[in-house]
């Protein structure tokens, strides 16, 4: 990972434009390739980011990082503040609390809750940004990447977004759809894991104990 603090502006050029005028912000640029931009009052969401597949090219104080969809993210850097790279090696992931752990475990155990003729693959596939938690085939034999919350927000749905990037990569896999499965889904989130071609599960953990008959709401 390297980490620049720098007064810069940065522009977006794609589907739309956007544009940061000169400030002092954090650039974070991450090994699986994605760029960030970060202020000092925004908690963990980037003012703006490219994610991956995406290149870096420099020419002078002109940062470029490009998607293959044309989309580019312009950085023009004023003053370099500080510069440093550090090697984070790989991640174990994200320890969940009890409900979480044991949702995997009883939807690892019933897949098909999920859809008709969907089986387990694996839990907790590694890729190299962290495991998925599961990855399963559906009927026709597609794969699938099922992230599993307690309560879904949009981190979650960005955390899926950012594995089902990684897993569209290996040509074993792609194309790989992406379920995210959670008790409650909060309307944000749901709304953009629909955008992203996501579908939503809310679970009854109840009822995957098996102390009620009701189905899963899947939409």
């Amino acid at each position: 990972m390297r980490l620049v603090v720098a007064q810069c502006q940065v522009d977006y050029v794609g589907r739309l434009s956007a544009h940061l005028p000169l400030a002092t912000r954090l650039i974070m640029v991450k090994a699986d390739g994605s760029v960030s931009i970060h202020a000092d009052d925004r908690a963990y969401k980037p003012l703006n980011w490219m994610s991956p597949p995406c290149k870096l090219t420099t020419d002078g104080a002109v940062w470029t990082v490009a998607n293959p969809k044309g989309e580019r993210l312009l950085i023009t850097i004023a003053e370099v503040l500080h510069d440093s790279a550090h090697e984070l090696g790989v991640d174990p992931g994200l320890v969940k609390d009890g409900v979480e752990a044991h949702l995997q475990e009883l939807l690892a155990a019933s897949p098909e809750v999920l859809g008709a003729g969907v089986t387990l693959v694996r839990r907790e596939y590694m890729t190299a940004i962290g495991p998925v938690d599961l990855l399963c085939r559906d009927a026709a034999g597609g794969a699938v990447a099922v992230e599993i919350k307690r309560r879904g927000e949009i981190d979650g749905v960005e955390q899926l977004t950012r594995y089902l990037a990684l897993l569209n990569r290996d040509p074993l896999l792609a194309p790989v759809a992406g379920v995210f499965a959670a008790q409650e889904i909060k309307p944000q989130a749901r709304v953009l894991a629909e955008d992203r071609g996501i579908r939503c599960a809310v679970l009854d953990y109840d009822a995957l104990r098996g102390l009620a008959r009701d189905e899963l709401t899947l939409f």
